[in-house]
């Protein structure tokens, strides 16, 4: 393939009919408005443009917008059930002690206490101690601090699952 030819799964991305497209999205991203710039953007010409896409959509969600996207993910250390792209994703977790799931679920319910919210981080390649780490880490952010972080980790979670819905060959 040359590096100007379109690669096949974003060709057929590029070419799915709108409300195909945008069910595709959601399963990226649940923000209506992130599916809303994403499919004024189409066609992109690479991966990449799809991503910058990405990334300036993510940058201008509101709070509302935000929370939206947030309630598609479930909390850390409790995969959607029969979802293989959230049991992948917190892997992390799959293996780990009683003892740690049982701290995630307690840091869980006092982060979403607090913000109102599960807490988000791209788990892709995480440990569940690097999990609660971060989880311990961040519940005592200020509101305006923790959404930020949310922003920029909602981000790279979409990108990740952005490359995947382009890069499948059917």
């Amino acid at each position: 393939m040359t590096s100007t030819s379109t690669p096949p799964g974003l060709a057929r991305f590029n070419v799915l009919e709108e409300h195909a497209a945008a069910a595709a999205l959601r399963e990226a991203c649940a923000s209506t408005a992130w599916v809303r710039h994403l499919l004024a953007g189409r066609p992109y010409a690479t991966p990449e443009a799809l991503g910058a896409a990405s990334d300036a959509a993510t940058a201008e969600l509101t709070a509302a917008d935000l929370a939206e996207a947030m309630a598609g993910h479930p909390p850390i250390g409790r995969p959607k059930p029969g979802d293989p792209t959230s049991a992948r994703e917190q892997a992390g977790m799959a293996g780990a002690a009683d003892a740690l799931r049982a701290e995630m679920l307690e840091l869980n319910l006092a982060y979403q206490e607090r913000f109102g919210h599960v807490f988000l981080i791209c788990a892709t390649g995480r440990s569940g101690e690097e999990m609660r780490n971060a989880l311990r880490a961040r519940i005592g952010n200020s509101p305006e601090r923790e959404r930020e972080i949310v922003r920029t980790e909602l981000g790279k979670i979409n990108r990740i699952r952005l490359a995947r819905l382009v890069e499948e060959d059917a």
